[in-house]
């Protein structure tokens, strides 16, 4: 974990910091959460937005999944390395591309230079988390897997607490709570329907393999997290791309090497496989712009919807058993989603000291807006009172209920 607390030893910048300055009625929104919100101050365009966004995201690992399973049943591909190598190519020739045409600090050169070791152990975790859940899939069923996945979950509100110092409210905690009910109720209809996929071969191994993959893939996405809101969405997605092509192409070489030379090629299987591929290039492009819209723990609270989606596609493609639990499902995951963006999440960073000014005052308490460079006199008022800088600068000094209030800000002259 010593990479991880270097790569997060900046905290990220969130609208709203929690600073020893702050209201007593803001400290206590901290449990309250909703009750000082409107209706129209949750449901915003923003939100929507992130909605929209994180279900395209869903529809995404649902055409992952929908393709993974046609390979391996129609024919019998079991190569998650190969897939894997497909995705990071993609992102390599694209993302990793324009890096190399940067110039200056954002050239790959210079970011290998100070970081290369990060960015490698960053892409080997995101390999080994892609990996371990589809082995996880020949030791263990997909109601275990659905489940335990979620664990992801938790172990990203811990990460975010600590390395990139986020203060979750009650109202974050109910919601998430709301969105696990829903995928316990989906894995409630999958069991009423008697839908067992996958092997017991041994169920002990294959659930550790899951819960490795969730602590895996919290480690990466809080990374991506830090990344694309302090550095860039490209930088991350370049040097994923660049050491994820190198990891898993030589994984694949020791793994996979047999299964590769054997595969019996044919139009269906390669447009399979470029589907695959797709799918997996537009989840990684843009998970980015909504984690930075959010975060990754609301990201990965509205991919729970994932595995619905590929229920319902599964009703027409194969077959499957519709139950009312479903649509429960969609609606708890989908309401505790918005319960989670609805109310914003504060950073535990301390106020910063005041920078002095040009004329070597420092203000503090307020904003200053310069309106004018020209002296003026000296008199009192209503607004507090004037004094006179050794420029000949005339400024005014707010009252101490408007500092605490924050209603007005005092201004410079």
């Amino acid at each position: 974990m010593i990479w991880v607390i270097s790569l997060l030893r900046s905290t990220s910048q969130d609208e709203d910091k929690m600073t020893p300055g702050e209201p007593n009625a803001e400290r206590k929104g901290l449990l309250c959460g909703l009750q000082s919100y409107k209706l129209r101050d949750v449901f915003t365009w923003q939100l929507f937005k992130a909605i929209a966004m994180g279900q395209g995201l869903s529809a995404a690992i649902c055409g992952t999944a929908v393709t993974s399973q046609y390979l391996a049943t129609d024919f019998q591909l079991n190569t998650p390395m190969l897939q894997s190598f497909l995705n990071y190519s993609l992102l390599c020739l694209t993302y990793t591309t324009i890096l190399i045409c940067r110039r200056g600090d954002g050239n790959i050169l210079q970011i290998l230079k100070k970081k290369w070791w990060k960015y490698f152990l960053l892409g080997l975790t995101d390999v080994q988390a892609n990996y371990t859940v589809v082995k996880a899939y020949q030791y263990t069923t997909l109601t275990s897997i659905q489940l335990l996945d979620c664990f992801v979950i938790p172990v990203l509100m811990v990460l975010s607490w600590f390395f990139l110092k986020t203060r979750f409210r009650l109202v974050h905690y109910v919601a998430v709570t709301v969105c696990l009910v829903g995928v316990g109720t989906m894995v409630g209809a999958d069991l009423l329907a008697g839908r067992e996929q996958g092997s017991s071969a041994n169920i002990l191994l294959g659930d550790g393999l899951v819960l490795i993959s969730a602590s895996l893939y919290a480690v990466s996405n809080v990374c991506q997290e830090y990344t694309v809101k302090n550095l860039s969405r490209v930088e991350f997605l370049g040097m994923v791309g660049l050491f994820g092509t190198l990891i898993s192409g030589i994984q694949m070489a020791i793994l996979e090497h047999n299964a590769v030379a054997n595969i019996q090629w044919n139009w269906k299987l390669a447009l399979l496989l470029a589907g695959f591929a797709l799918c997996m290039y537009i989840l990684y492009s843009c998970m980015p712009v909504v984690v930075r819209m959010t975060s990754a723990t609301a990201v990965n609270l509205s991919l729970l919807t994932a595995d619905l989606f590929s229920l319902f596609f599964g009703l027409f493609l194969f077959r499957y058993s519709f139950s009312v639990l479903y649509i429960v499902s969609l609606v708890a995951i989908l309401a505790g989603f918005v319960m989670f963006n609805a109310v914003p999440t504060l950073t535990a960073d301390p106020a910063p000291a005041p920078a002095p000014e040009e004329d070597g005052h420092v203000y503090q308490g307020s904003v200053f807006e310069v309106t004018s460079t020209e002296p003026v006199s000296v008199e009192g008022g209503e607004d507090g009172d004037r004094d006179r800088d050794p420029k000949g600068l005339t400024w005014r000094q707010p009252m101490s209920k408007q500092l605490a209030s924050g209603e007005e800000r005092g201004t410079r002259l």
